[in-house]
């Protein structure tokens, strides 16, 4: 990994933001050698960017996020050439909408998230998946 394309998508990340922008921004990322080099974190310190790094570089710490992001890139951007910056936003708050509001979720009862967090009560849905992992005290308990 070199950082070099990195500072390139956090600058242009940068430009997207309105003129006069001046809203609290936090930049999460694991502790991938391109997210720890100097330059990036001076260009985030320059624009007042807070910084969030998981604590070990454990996959597992950020594992909702890394689920939402591989869902969205294999179901709804793997079969797309997307050729400008414009089609690449479009596509992806279209892809954003439909994991939201119309992709039933197995871990909250096949509602979907907008279902759960717009409703006018509290939801309790069943988890209808088998979580197959034991935590390593109950496997030495065993």
């Amino acid at each position: 990994m070199e950082t070099v394309e990195s500072l390139h998508a956090l600058r242009m990340a940068l430009s997207g933001l309105p003129v006069g922008f001046n809203g609290e921004l936090i930049h999460h990322s694991d502790r991938g050698i391109q997210y720890c080099s100097q330059a990036y974190i001076k260009m985030l310190e320059d624009h007042l960017i807070r910084i969030s790094m998981t604590e070990n570089g454990d996959p597992l710490e950020n594992a909702v996020a890394e689920r939402i992001n591989g869902i969205i890139k294999e179901e709804y951007l793997y079969n797309y050439d997307i050729d400008t910056l414009k089609e690449a936003r479009d596509l992806l708050s279209e892809a954003v909408n439909l994991y939201n509001s119309e992709r039933p979720h197995m871990s909250i009862g096949n509602f979907t998230p907008d279902q759960m967090h717009h409703s006018g009560h509290k939801i309790k849905p069943e988890r209808l998946w088998r979580n197959y992992f034991q935590p390593k005290i109950e496997m030495e308990e065993k």
